[in-house]
């Protein structure tokens, strides 16, 4: 018999997690809940389950304070954060701090198995995640996370920052489906007035700059009504 993945579901808020447990049961994973930070750090310690879905916003040890904790133990066990984030830079500053991922309340329970899935495919147990490296390297192209510069065959190319954001966002998310409209949300954000068409439009800049030819990509896939996927191997670059 297949083993379930194992999750570890962490939030105060006792409706969110009872509705949450019952989704997630139903979708094939195993749920243990902890209601708060000290019995989260525990539990993983003791049972070292498969990805932890954790919330921002908590009394006393809050998501992020866990995440850092995780990291600097050098654990890197996969982790989703919960949050209410609307700036881009926190949601930047989310990932370079050791997130695998993150979803912004409310949201679709569907969209966080589908995220889920996504992280147990492109993670690897005990292994540090591409989401703490400080450069992201496929084939010729190299992202400096640090600097916010990208480099094609070790020569600099101009990127505006919102076309070096959304390349980041690809690569961090390899070989997975990303819609114009979550680009949107993780680039922009929801509160600007530009529609999704304008991701479009960058990405075609993107493709021109870096030489990728969308009819035969090196590394961004058009999926027809569906959005964009990045389909190079992506690792962390060394420097």
């Amino acid at each position: 018999m297949e083993t379930k993945p194992r999750i570890l579901l962490v939030d105060d808020d006792e409706a969110i997690t009872t509705m949450l447990t019952t989704f997630l049961r139903l979708s094939g994973f195993d749920i243990v809940v902890a209601p708060n930070g000290q019995q989260a750090l525990a539990h993983i310690a003791a049972n070292k389950p498969d990805i932890v879905i954790l919330d921002v916003l908590m009394p006393g040890l809050d998501g992020r304070e866990i995440l850092r904790h995780l990291r600097r133990e050098n654990n890197w066990i996969p982790v989703i954060l919960m949050t209410q984030l609307t700036g881009t830079a926190e949601r930047i500053m989310a990932l370079e701090e050791g997130a695998d991922d993150y979803l912004n309340k409310p949201f679709d329970p569907q969209e966080l198995v589908v995220r889920i899935r996504a992280v147990l495919r492109r993670t690897q147990p005990g292994t540090r995640s591409l989401s703490a490296a400080r450069r992201l390297a496929c084939a010729g192209l190299m992202l400096d996370r640090s600097s916010r510069r990208v480099y094609l065959d070790q020569n600099e190319v101009p990127l505006t920052p919102k076309s070096v954001s959304i390349l980041e966002y690809l690569m961090l998310h390899t070989d997975e489906l990303v819609s114009r409209e979550r680009l949107l949300d993780a680039v922009w954000g929801w509160d600007t007035a530009i529609g999704v068409r304008f991701v479009d439009t960058r990405i075609a800049e993107l493709r021109k700059i870096l030489n990728d030819d969308p009819a035969d990509p090196t590394y961004i896939e058009t999926v027809p009504g569906m959005g964009y996927r990045f389909v190079g191997v992506v690792h962390e670059g060394q420097g």
